[in-house]
């Protein structure tokens, strides 16, 4: 089975030589390694179209590829569709994007549904879910010989022993597998119907430094059992089961480090090309976990 983009000419190019020349732009060739932890075993990424959120995604992409060149990229995405339930694994083929094919690691993901049931395989899950895809040619560009596993997880209860189980698989196979979650944080604005701070300048002030930031604070201390519960009462993130899972996975695989390297928002990035205040913002956060030993 072979996934096809969905929003390859909207969130990113849609044709091969734009796509890479896009992404050079958006990865720094000396990325800043203050902090980062020495072995990197996850992080979170934004999933918005580049322009807004590219460069945050880019940045931990890079850190990443400094310290490692993992085999196989587990990606955890945020479920959108309210019909999705389930986490659910692509578990054979390949993605396509404007890069070409990127293969499954088809062993990997068998082995992850052999150990829960709380991880279905559901190709159709990831038909119209854009949050992994985004992802998808970073992986490409950076790291060309490694395969993946797409995982969409919906913010659940159980979101973070759906990262548990593949801890364990990894753990259990001594697999090569380097962590990804992605989320967008606090959606604030008319257009997402959510001001309660009102619809001006302070009010997108809040949703970042205070409603982003108590999640942040709880992904910072890897509080994975708390995030989903977090998001629904403060509508700060859009991928809470993807975070949840991810932390989990990462603390039972030894990570005791998490690094912030950058947290903005969609009418920051804005306004630094030029465009005036927007009362409809959307926060990014970019976060690598891992540990100071391999």
């Amino acid at each position: 089975m072979i996934r096809e983009p969905i929003v390859a000419g909207r969130f990113y190019p849609g044709a091969g030589n734009d796509c890479r020349a896009d992404l050079e732009q958006r990865i720094p060739s000396q990325p800043d390694l203050s902090g980062v932890p020495q072995h990197p075993i996850g992080a979170i990424v934004p999933h918005a179209g580049w322009m807004c959120s590219g460069g945050v995604a880019g940045g931990v992409f890079a850190a990443v590829a400094q310290r490692r060149s993992p085999s196989t990229f587990v990606l955890f995405g945020a479920a959108h569709m309210a019909t999705v339930h389930t986490a659910a694994i692509f578990a054979e083929g390949a993605w396509e994007t404007p890069l070409g094919r990127v293969e499954i690691d088809q062993r990997l993901a068998e082995r992850v549904c052999s150990q829960t049931n709380l991880i279905q395989p559901d190709a159709y899950a990831h038909e119209t879910e854009h949050s992994i895809e985004v992802q998808v040619p970073f992986v490409q560009h950076l790291f060309p010989d490694a395969r993946i596993v797409p995982i969409v997880v919906p913010p659940s209860p159980a979101a973070h022993e759906v990262g548990q189980a593949v801890a364990r698989t990894v753990g259990s196979y001594a697999a090569d597998v380097f962590l990804v979650g992605s989320t967008d944080l606090t959606h604030y604005g008319p257009q997402y119907h959510f001001t309660p701070q009102g619809a001006g300048p302070e009010g997108v002030r809040w949703a970042k430094e205070v409603n982003d930031r108590r999640l942040i604070d709880l992904m910072t201390a890897m509080e994975s059992e708390q995030i989903v519960a977090e998001a629904g009462a403060h509508h700060n993130a859009c991928g809470a089961g993807a975070v949840a899972a991810t932390i989990a996975a990462c603390k039972q695989l030894g990570a005791d480090q998490a690094v912030v390297l950058e947290h903005t928002t969609s009418s920051e990035v804005l306004g630094g090309q030029g465009v005036g205040f927007m009362a409809d913002s959307v926060g990014y956060v970019g976060m690598v976990f891992g540990r100071s030993t391999s």
